[in-house]
Order: C-alpha cells, then sequence, then structure tokens
C-alpha cells in the first residue's frame, strides 16, 4: 500500500507555489484526479457560448463565461462591473484563496480566439488577489489531442474565498497611460490585428490606436495550429526584442476591449516573466469615447519588430 501511494504522488504534477502560468493538459489531467478531493483545482471553462460547454468540457469544470465579468458603463460597453459584483461572481464560480484554478477555453485556428477569455478571466483572478492559476496550454484541442475524454456532465464549485488582498496595481486607467506614454523606459503596446491599428477596420467609432503606441498582434505569440497554445519565450525574444518590448522595460498593454491585451500582458509578465507590464482596462473602446471624442488618434503604421 505504501508504495502505491508513493507512486501516485510521484505521478501528480510538482507544483512548488503559487503561482501564475500554464501547465500541459497531461499535468492539469493528474491534478484534476488527485486521490485528495480536497486537493483538486477549481477548473473554469471561460468560454463565451454556453452550448459549448455543454457539448463538452474538462471534467470538474465549472462554467465561467468571461463576459459576465463586464457590462455597459456611462455608455462605454463591455467595461469591467464594480468589485462589489465581480468578487460576488469570482465566489460564485469558486474562486478561492487556498485552491489551484484551471482555466481553459477553446482555440485552434484564426479568428477563433477563445484563448483571450481565458487570459481575461486570469487577469481578474489575479487583479483580485488569487495567486495560483495556471491556463491550460492549448485548450480544450489540446486536451482532445492528448487523448484525454471531454464530458457533458456538469459541474458547480462550492462558494470560494478570496484572498483579503487584491492586486489592482496590475491594471491601468486613462490617467496612467497619458502619464506613461512618451517617457524615457516606458512603452506602450497595442495588442490588436495590424488592421486596426491602422484604421482600415469597420469596427471602432474612431480609427486608429493611441498616439506612441507600436503595433505586437497577440497571435504572434501563439502556435499556429493550435492559437490556445503558447509559444515557448525562447521562440518569442528575438521577435519581441526586435519590436523593443523587452524586460527592462515599463510595459502597458492595450487592445480593442482588453481581451487581446490581457494575452499580451499574460505573456510578457506569466510566461516571458517580464517584471513591469500592466493593461490599459479600459481599452480602445473607452479612448476614443472619453472627453467628448477628443482624445488624439493615430491610423497607419507598421507591426513593430517586422
Amino acid at each position: 500500500m505504501k508504495h502505491i501511494l508513493l507512486s501516485v504522488l510521484v505521478a501528480l504534477p510538482l507544483i512548488a507555489k503559487a503561482d501564475i502560468g500554464v501547465i500541459s493538459p497531461a499535468d492539469a489531467k493528474a491534478l484534476i484526479e488527485n486521490p485528495d478531493a480536497s486537493k483538486r483545482p477549481i477548473v473554469l471553462d471561460t468560454r463565451g457560448g454556453y452550448k459549448d460547454y455543454f457539448r463538452g468540457h474538462l471534467p470538474t469544470a465549472h462554467h465561467l463565461s468571461f463576459d459576465t465579468l463586464r457590462g455597459t458603463d456611462e455608455g462605454v460597453p463591455v467595461q469591467y462591473l464594480p468589485d462589489d459584483l465581480t468578487k460576488a461572481l469570482l465566489i460564485r464560480a469558486g474562486a478561492d484563496k487556498d485552491r489551484t484554478h484551471l482555466v481553459y477555453a477553446t482555440g485552434e485556428a484564426l479568428p477563433n480566439d477563445e484563448i483571450l477569455s481565458s487570459t481575461m478571466v486570469v487577469h481578474v483572478l489575479e487583479k483580485f488577489g488569487v495567486k495560483d492559476v495556471r491556463i491550460v496550454d492549448g485548450g480544450l484541442p489540446g486536451w482532445k489531442a492528448a487523448g484525454f475524454e471531454a464530458t457533458q456532465e456538469y459541474f458547480g464549485n462550492p462558494p470560494g474565498h478570496l484572498p483579503a488582498e487584491s492586486n489592482k496595481g496590475i491594471a491601468a486607467n486613462i490617467a496612467d497611460v497619458q502619464a506613461h506614454v512618451g517617457k524615457p523606459g516606458n512603452i506602450l503596446v497595442d495588442a490588436r490585428p495590424i488592421n486596426e491599428f491602422r484604421g482600415e477596420d469597420i469596427v471602432w467609432l474612431r480609427k486608429g490606436h493611441i498616439p506612441g503606441a507600436i503595433s505586437f498582434h497577440w497571435a504572434r505569440l501563439m502556435e499556429k495550429d493550435n492559437t490556445h497554445k503558447f509559444k515557448p519565450f525562447s521562440e518569442t525574444k528575438a521577435a519581441l526584442e526586435k519590436a523593443g518590448i523587452t524586460a527592462d522595460k515599463n510595459i502597458i498593454c492595450y487592445c480593442g476591449t482588453s481581451r487581446e491585451g490581457s494575452l499580451l500582458r499574460f505573456y510578457l509578465k506569466h510566461v516571458a516573466g517580464y517584471p513591469n507590464v500592466r493593461l490599459y482596462e479600459g481599452a480602445w473602446k473607452e479612448y476614443v469615447w472619453l472627453n467628448g471624442k477628443s482624445l488624439p488618434a493615430e491610423t497607419g503604421g507598421e507591426p513593430a519588430g517586422q
């Protein structure tokens, strides 16, 4: 019996300390199947389509649609909700200061961008003080590719317990952005596709980008055959450095609604290990509306580092 228990413990992935990052499907499966139920992770399926959850999801996954964490505020759509509402939603989803959290969605190929729902939820968890969060690398497609089965069984977490201390410093507001741009050692990075950065889209109320920003599309950090799977930093380091996105900089990321920017921030902070990276949560959809639509915008430009 002693040898059997030792074998089980050896088979489990070793997570020495609370951290935020990525985890392989195999290691995620081992955590989910921990013989000690009290040590199993909180699994969060962040996909926006509830029918996708019904079609199949990871075992013990609780569905938390990323968009439940946002709503219209002062006319601007998809703004983050007030803290009290966000905390209530996270607690209802089971977010807990003493547990590991596994977060995932789908992905595979553009224009599917569900990975962005995962990084957005991770950003919110981190902002409210949760320190032990892993994105399942490859998402549900990676899980299936590893030979693991999805389930259609429902699962709901009991109410969680959030940490007493939050981590609001990972977020930036418009005043932070305005104070940031143009200062030595600072960089503002737009994570949207280049056509939106240039102002060639039909999406936004006003076209272009925040003056002083550089363009680095989030998809450049992901594997081409699975846009839910992160490239190792060793494969992206040269492109990031060529773009001027280096670990010695103070970095603010932004995008259209804060999802793409959340992926860029997640990668720079938790994959590449850059120390000073924030997310402008209001994003372009807020920027274009502020001050009577008077804030300056630029059009044109090329992807940084290409």
